[in-house]
């Protein structure tokens, strides 16, 4: 594999870990405000919220480092395009869970996961809820989701939000003075 292919590869699988926790944020979120009583959609639109300062802040730490050799990037200015960047998935997101829960009802499809959740609440002394397709429609559409809007956030963050520009070719590069990249031009006048 080619050394810009292998690198992207494991950006990806990078963003992909991040993607893990702000989607463990922004579900459990999700179902935490959803079992109060809230709106579906509202419920997202809060997960949402929260969990994208997760992936602001962990993006910038491990998945898109910020490159010393181009120019350097302003905090705010990335955090505002991480949060536009997934806006797109995030309305994806609300639509696909209007279609899954108010137009298919896909709970209806998988009622043996209610079973699966008494089994595993049972276990530390919860007792078993009846759930109807409707509840698990709001608990199974935002895994479905994630299949549709991870790899597009990954796309629009890796070359819009976290794209950094190159320097000018006559640009210092402060860092190592042992770096290759910041060392004087040698004066070939001198002989």
């Amino acid at each position: 594999m080619e050394t810009g292919k292998r690198s992207s590869f494991i950006q990806f699988i990078k963003f992909g870990l991040v993607g893990v926790s702000n989607t463990a944020v922004n579900y459990i979120i999700y179902l935490i405000f959803v079992s109060l009583g809230v709106q579906y959609l509202i419920a997202n639109a809060i997960g949402f919220f929260v969990s994208v300062l997760n992936a602001y802040f962990w993006g910038s730490r491990f998945v898109f480092k910020e490159d010393d050799t181009k120019q350097k990037r302003v905090w705010w200015q990335v955090l505002l395009k991480t949060y536009a960047s997934y806006l797109l998935g995030f309305f994806l997101n609300q639509i696909l869970l209007w279609v899954w829960i108010d137009l298919t009802d896909i709970g209806q499809y998988f009622m043996f996961t209610g079973d699966i959740i008494n089994a595993c609440i049972g276990v530390v002394g919860i007792a078993p809820k009846q759930f109807t397709s409707g509840d698990l429609s709001q608990i199974i559409a935002p895994v479905i989701n994630i299949f549709v809007t991870v790899p597009i956030n990954f796309v629009i963050n890796k070359f819009w939000a976290y794209r950094q520009k190159k320097l000018p070719e006559n640009a210092k590069v402060s860092g190592d003075p042992d770096d290759i990249n910041s060392k004087e031009p040698e004066d070939s006048s001198q002989e």
